[in-house]
């Protein structure tokens, strides 16, 4: 059966990125009746902290020596979080911008499944090449400002260029960004940005 992996990045199951990935999820459903959804909340998840046996397990890889038992029960952390994105046809990241970057749970994801071996590997000759085969993937990202229009007011989107570089990094740059925003201010403008979102996520629900 195939699988579209939903990464939910927001605590807020009312928030704008949460709403945006129901009505594109809402569609794509109806469009492709046999797909396997696989949710995962990182707020839910039980994502191990970057430390001890699991990043003693990266540089152990990284030098080409072998586990001790507690760093190969932290590798298989990772490998569990990896395989998940592995085996997914499609990818779906929903996500707040927080402080112009991604919540520290969606961070902390990648710097699990970053890993030498895992994710990539490193050729003397090629440098850094990407092991996970390409896949569409679509993200989701609301913001309190409007970074399409200049309405920033001179802040910086952080999030999109770090997504679609981490992405590239292991194996994937068929990407789709769809931002929702202003999440904040004005009600006009809210709406205007939430609406506007909405149809082109129900539009890109039928192609994805």
């Amino acid at each position: 059966m195939p699988k579209l992996l939903h990464l939910s990045c927001s605590p807020r199951p009312d928030s704008e990125s949460s709403a945006g990935a129901r009505i594109f999820i809402d569609g794509f459903r109806q469009t492709h009746p046999d797909w396997d959804i696989d949710l995962m909340d990182l707020w839910r998840e039980r994502m191990p902290e970057f430390a001890g046996p699991i990043l003693d397990a990266k540089y152990a890889r990284m030098n080409g020596q072998g586990f001790d038992d507690a760093q190969r029960a932290g590798f298989a952390e990772a490998e569990r979080m990896a395989l998940r994105l592995s085996l997914a046809d499609r990818v779906l990241i929903s996500t707040p911008m927080w402080n112009f970057g991604i919540p520290y749970k969606l961070k902390q994801f990648f710097d699990i499944i970053v890993q030498p071996g895992l994710t990539f590997r490193l050729d003397p000759s090629q440098g850094y090449v990407p092991l996970l085969k390409d896949r569409p993937t679509l993200v989701i990202i609301a913001s309190g400002s409007d970074f399409s229009t200049g309405m920033n007011r001179g802040r910086i989107d952080m999030a999109t260029p770090y997504l679609r570089e981490i992405l590239r990094f292991i194996g994937i740059s068929d990407i789709r960004f769809v931002a929702i925003g202003p999440t904040s201010g004005p009600r006009q403008s809210i709406e205007a940005a939430r609406d506007r979102a909405s149809r082109r996520l129900a539009a890109m629900a039928a192609h994805f």
